[in-house]
């Protein structure tokens, strides 16, 4: 399928490793010209100068996205660098399990405002694109209760009911918003590789709660992100695309 996304150009808010970098990748590959961010600076670097091989424009910085001003000002030099925006994926998360005030804290900061910050600075870009997208990862916590409870659950569920909300008020400007919702993803450096190493027996009952066997890929998911993201879904705006492997339950 021809996805229409060649010459286009996405901005990946952690980009640098996991899904982002695997949504980074897949967008170069189909022509698209990339601009990520990510805390660390060297990683950016490495990913941008692998981006930059397929023969896109690729652009990076090292951003803290919980500092409003800073990711504003990553998004318009972004911008500059590509000569435009037509995409945006949200796609940072605190990964804060847990029900204290500082997971809470965290969470709302960088899962939630990063979000909206983003959105933000981007949407004056976007209405000038001909295929705009929003793409927001989001995740399996925030339709089903699950292990990680508290204020991980809670705040990925706002994301969907915002980004829901997001694609009622911006349609109307040419801007699709949709949400993408990964259930366990596991990569080198991720959080479930973390988990395998440092508590075996909660990770071998988290791979027998998967009805495949396994836990997804970030290639997996990422295709989700860029179909979404594409020309191609030029008519889903508003959807939540749930990709686990039918691990969840809810209808």
């Amino acid at each position: 399928m021809e996805l229409g996304l060649k010459g286009r150009n996405v901005l990946i808010t952690g980009g640098s490793k996991g899904i982002g970098r695997a949504a980074a990748n897949l967008f170069a590959a189909e022509g698209a010209n990339v601009a990520i961010c990510a805390r660390n600076a060297d990683e950016v670097a490495a990913t941008v100068a692998d981006l930059s091989k397929t023969g896109v424009k690729a652009w990076g910085q090292a951003v803290d996205v919980a500092d409003p001003a800073a990711l504003k000002s990553w998004v318009e030099a972004a911008a500059a660098a590509l000569g435009g925006i037509d995409v945006l994926v949200a796609n940072v998360s605190a990964l804060a399990v847990g029900n204290t005030p500082e997971t809470w804290e965290a969470s709302f900061r960088i899962d939630v405002m990063h979000t909206v910050h983003a959105v933000a600075a981007a949407q004056p870009y976007l209405e000038q694109s001909k295929a705009a997208a929003i793409v927001i990862v989001s995740s399996v916590s925030g339709v089903e209760v699950d292990f990680t409870g508290g204020s991980y659950g809670a705040i990925k569920a706002a994301l969907i009911h915002y980004s829901k909300a997001l694609s009622n008020q911006l349609i109307g400007k040419g801007i699709r918003t949709n949400v993408v919702s990964p259930g366990n993803v596991y990569f080198d450096g991720g959080i479930w590789q973390q988990i395998e190493q440092g508590d075996p027996a909660f990770f071998a009952s988290m791979i027998a709660a998967n009805p495949t066997g396994r836990m997804g890929t970030a290639e997996e998911i990422a295709n989700g992100i860029v179909f979404l993201a594409s020309p191609a879904a030029g008519r889903i705006s508003g959807t939540n695309l749930i990709i686990d492997g039918a691990l969840t339950k809810a209808v």
